[in-house]
């Protein structure tokens, strides 16, 4: 089987650096499956999460709050502004911060505190969706 590197890094650090089978990923676009030999790309990505197979495993999840996702043809490179494994997610946390977001965006206050809030109802709800779709994908899973 083919493999492809992958490396996750963020100001704080590496998160991962492995071989995987297929990388997903949430690009600004939508979300992207990268496989071996995948043509070049450089794109934006919005919050999300991305998940990795490796050849053998369970699959890895980890959360980006945005960043550029680079894509060569045998190398994934995901330079996030922020990024966590997705085990150190807090659901409650999570939560709470996309309340807190979404009673500033009532008030209805300025452009740059709307602004701000918008990218923080974004972000809990990424880290919110990861959550459960790694519920969903059940033991199998790596988090």
């Amino acid at each position: 089987m083919s493999t492809i590197a992958v490396d996750i890094v963020s100001a704080e650090g590496e998160i991962f650096s492995g071989d995987a089978a297929m990388v997903f990923a949430p690009a600004q676009m939508g979300e992207v499956g990268i496989a071996p030999r995948h043509a070049p790309l450089l794109t934006g990505l919005k919050p999300g999460g991305v998940r990795v197979q490796p050849p053998e495993g369970a699959e890895l999840y980890f959360y980006v709050s945005g960043g550029i996702l680079e894509v060569q043809p045998n190398r994934v490179l995901i330079l996030a502004d922020s990024a966590m494994r997705a085990h150190d997610l807090d659901g409650a946390a999570a939560e709470e911060a996309r309340r807190r977001a979404e009673d500033l965006l009532k008030e209805r206050t300025s452009a740059v505190e709307v602004a701000t809030a918008q990218a923080e109802l974004a972000a809990a709800a990424a880290q919110l969706h990861l959550l459960e779709k790694m519920k969903k994908a059940g033991r199998g899973a790596k988090i």
